[in-house]
């Protein structure tokens, strides 16, 4: 389900975990050149004129008024340490969306939490579905172009979705797609085989682009079509330049059909920066307006500082510990509730995460459906651990658990060591064994119930696109002959049966269908196959000359809408 898009973004783990952004005072914008002085108007003739007629004089030709310089234009000088593995906003499930969310649109876009309506329409003006969510109408915006001068229309919307359902990066959430109408020229119908939340679906940040008819034709005739940074997208920006592995820059789409307002930025150029060192010299040396992360331990320097905003916002990431629930003693339900009790969650939120995370609620991040304030948390509490280990014939613990993380996760690396420490007081050895995620993943599946296969198992996660309940929920505990993400490897038929309950009644029931996720979440909390650590904070630093910015944790990568976004200089 996920494993092409674990395969390349678990390795940059280190660069998400915190989605640190950061911005410096760039040039001051080039001041209007004064406008030419006007001309002196000629003398007035004299009232009486000459006795005798005289020859004129040749008039010199007036002078022309020097022309007006163009405007410079207004750019956004950003640092990112998001690479490109594809301009292809088919394929693409990697952290070039940080770009694709510029240049690209879905139907419709999902907001932030609070938001006023929960979602803002894009290529879309407004959708219906029927009673049981299985047939979705969308009706078009018209008069939109793509980039490549080509008509955005209902045969445009559906090509897309097929190209997307066929051969994405992400294909599999349109996995009961049944077909797609074309009901006029602006309506569309969207047909699937089960009840399914489509709206969520279509706001995807993957699999969910609205690409020209044309370039998707080209680029089912030649593989690399778009690798050069061809784009054919609706978006407010598109591609002017693109030098790999350096820099991308992108210019405003005159005809975008949002329009223009005084202030935006006509184009963006972003330098692909990986260092995080590197993006906080850059910034304050004044070679860029924004960066995406810079070290954690340097927060502070800005939040002093009276030119910058500093906001901290939740997002749609969380860290998980997995027990392997096949290997004894963590068979035994009251010694995984022993370790969830004996787990210094505050602790590895300030040294994990630098105190940007929130203790997690399970496995759903808050803000995303169907977090909810009613599933339980542990608490730390070591007497409470030895208790229960002595309860389950441990009373002095006594035995040994094999640890493993992705060593490119500098949080995790962090955190570790907090869960050996704190485990040592009830009797627990932790052994850590730092590898690279691609071993990690290949030593979990290999076989789980063998010896050498870990005990637990850190892990950054985070859903596809908004409803965490058919993906955390269902990828991570959900239990199958051959479990893709369940790396617990935890069978229960009744948080089976209570999620499937759950996902059939997203669109139909939502109010019973979340009540069914809090039952299934408290009941992963009391069997607790797997420790559910902290859901982590994003911080921005934001100059104060720039506005407009509103962080959306439904994007994770897109870290700015440019925009969105406008200077006040």
């Amino acid at each position: 389900m996920k494993s092409h898009k674990w395969y390349f973004l678990v390795t940059l783990l280190v660069v998400v975990t915190l989605i640190a952004s950061a911005c410096g005072n760039g040039e001051t914008p080039a001041s209007a050149p004064e406008e030419p002085a006007a001309p002196s108007e000629p003398a007035a003739p004299e009232a009486e004129a000459p006795a005798e007629p005289a020859e004129q004089p040749t008039e010199a030709p007036a002078e022309e008024p020097a022309a007006e310089a163009p405007a410079a234009p207004h750019v956004l000088k950003v640092a990112n340490t998001a690479n490109i593995t594809t301009w292809d906003p088919i394929k693409s499930f990697s952290t070039e969306a940080a770009y694709m969310g510029n240049i690209y649109e879905q139907l419709l876009r999902i907001n932030p939490p609070g938001a006023a309506e929960r979602f803002t329409p894009l290529l879309a003006e407004r959708w219906e579905s029927n009673e049981d969510g299985t047939e979705w109408t969308f009706y078009l915006r018209q008069g939109v172009k793509f980039h490549d001068g080509e008509p955005m229309n209902a045969e445009a919307v559906k090509a897309s979705i097929e190209a997307a359902a066929d051969h994405a990066g992400a294909s599999f959430i349109w996995w009961a797609l049944d077909h797609v109408e074309v009901v006029d020229e602006y309506t569309v119908k969207i047909v699937m085989t089960t009840s399914s939340p489509v709206d969520l679906i279509a706001s995807s940040l993957y699999g969910a682009w609205i690409v020209s008819p044309k370039a998707l034709e080209a680029a089912a005739a030649d593989d690399g079509y778009f690798e050069a940074g061809i784009d054919a997208g609706t978006g407010p920006y598109t591609i002017e330049s693109y030098t790999p592995d350096q820099e991308v820059l992108l210019t405003r789409f005159d005809d975008y059909w949002g329009g223009w307002q005084e202030g935006q930025y006509d184009k963006v150029l972003i330098t692909i920066v990986p260092e995080a060192v590197t993006q906080q010299q850059m910034l304050e040396g004044g070679e860029v307006d924004l960066v995406t992360r810079i070290p954690q331990e340097n927060y502070d320097d800005f939040r002093s500082n009276p030119d910058y905003d500093v906001i901290v916002e939740p997002s749609f990431f969380n860290y998980v510990g997995f027990f392997n629930t096949l290997h004894p003693p963590l068979d035994d339900i009251k010694v995984r509730q022993a370790l969830s009790y004996a787990t210094p969650y505050d602790d590895i939120i300030q040294i994990g995460a630098y105190g940007l995370g929130t203790q997690s609620r399970g496995p759903v991040p808050q803000g995303v459906w169907p977090w909810s304030p009613e599933v339980k948390q542990y608490t730390y509490d070591l007497d409470k651990a030895r208790e229960l280990l002595a309860e389950a014939g441990y009373p002095d613990g006594g035995f040994s658990i094999k640890l493993t993380y992705a060593s490119e996760n500098a949080t995790e690396e962090a955190f570790a060591p907090l869960i050996k420490d704190s485990y040592a007081q009830i009797g627990v050895d932790v052994q850590i064994e730092p590898m690279l995620f691609s071993q990690q993943w290949e030593l979990a599946k290999a076989d789980p119930a063998a010896p050498e296969t870990q005990d637990m198992f850190l892990l950054l996660y985070w859903p596809t696109y908004s409803d965490a309940g058919s993906d955390n929920l269902w990828s991570m505990f959900y239990y199958t002959e051959k479990p893709f993400f369940n790396l617990s490897y935890w069978n229960n038929p009744d948080y089976n049966a209570m999620l499937d309950e759950a996902i059939a009644k997203t669109v139909t029931d939502p109010e019973a269908s979340q009540q069914l996720y809090i039952d299934a979440m408290n009941l992963l909390v009391d069997e607790a196959p797997g420790v559910f650590y902290f859901d982590t904070q994003a911080i921005f630093i934001i100059p104060n000359y720039i506005e407009g910015f509103q962080y959306n944790l439904n994007y994770p990568f897109v870290h700015y809408f440019f925009y969105e976004l406008s200077s006040a200089q």
